[in-house]
């Protein structure tokens, strides 16, 4: 099986706009900041952040198949003191587009660089908000188990009658446990923060995450052959890590020099190369690999 990587230069809100309904398994995308990126992205305005990304994110709901997820990778600046409200802004306005707001992960960085504010302290977390179509969707939960660890050693050395029995949850939440069913088990499922270091060897990017946030992702939410999609890929981190992963991918950059340097990187038999100045009206992309299986992300007519 050929793994394809499909690479655009061009505006997401636009390009996304040639890509099937329905046809991407995972989204996984760090967009730039409130009033970062400058040089590169222009620096969007927080209080024009939620207005900049509707657009983005109306495509994108288009797009993800109603078995997909999307994870977004954001977080509220500080202005003049206080925490911006734009991330919670876009929540709610997503939702009014029709996403689920199923879950939110937490990213730890566990070696960030100490800092020193006058009211604040340094931040060492970032959000990656999950969103659905729908509340069935694929998960594959086994596949991010982690090892038990010492916990296993310690709580479950001494366990008391109520552990061996599923009791109802004291504050009424409707879950109760038995803990006594992970004695024999070196795996639990792991909670929803994630414990990653910010260094990534990919120092190309100013804002590169390290390959081992979209490859939790790619485990929990996609199987061989899916396709993942970042619109703004950056340095390609996301595209490389499924393509090692044997998933199908697609990125999306506005910045020339990301673009190329992506295009060097991918393996030429692994890439289509889609800049918007060299398709023609009613091109038909290749759709079909070698060995028969289909790849359809693109419309038939763009």
């Amino acid at each position: 099986m050929e793994i394809k990587t499909e690479i655009f230069l061009g505006d997401s809100k636009d390009v996304l706009k040639r890509l099937s309904d329905n046809s991407i398994d995972l989204i996984v995308t760090s967009p730039p900041y409130a009033d970062q990126r400058n040089g590169t992205y222009g620096g969007i305005r927080h209080d024009k952040y939620v207005d900049w990304f509707l657009p983005i994110s109306e495509q994108l709901l288009r797009v993800l198949k109603p078995t997909g997820t999307f994870v977004l990778n954001i977080k509220e600046k500080v202005v003049d003191g206080e925490r911006s409200t734009y991330v919670m802004e876009l929540i709610l306005e997503m939702r009014k587009q029709g996403w689920l707001w199923t879950e939110e992960f937490i990213w730890h960085k566990k070696n960030c660089y100490p800092g020193k504010w006058p009211n604040r302290f340094r931040d060492a977390w970032e959000r990656l908000l999950q969103f659905n179509k729908d509340k069935k969707f694929n998960m594959y939960q086994d596949e991010v188990m982690v090892p038990m660890g010492d916990w296993s050693k310690s709580r479950l050395k001494n366990l008391s009658e109520t552990d061996k029995t599923r009791d109802n949850s004291r504050v009424g939440s409707g879950f109760g446990k038995n803990i006594s069913n992970w004695l024999t088990r070196d795996k639990a499922y792991p909670t929803n923060v994630l414990h990653l270091a910010t260094e990534c060897s990919n120092k190309n990017h100013s804002a590169a995450f390290p390959e081992e946030l979209p490859e939790w992702f790619i485990k929990l939410f996609t199987k061989e052959n899916d396709i993942v999609l970042d619109p703004f890929m950056g340095s390609g981190t996301t595209l490389f890590v499924a393509n090692r992963m044997k998933r199908h991918s697609i990125g999306i950059d506005t910045v020339q020099e990301y673009y190329e340097m992506v295009r060097k990187q991918i393996k030429p038999v692994e890439l289509y190369l889609l800049e918007p100045n060299k398709i023609k009206e009613g091109q038909i992309f290749p759709t079909v690999y070698p060995t028969g299986t289909p790849f359809k992300p693109l419309k038939q007519k763009l």
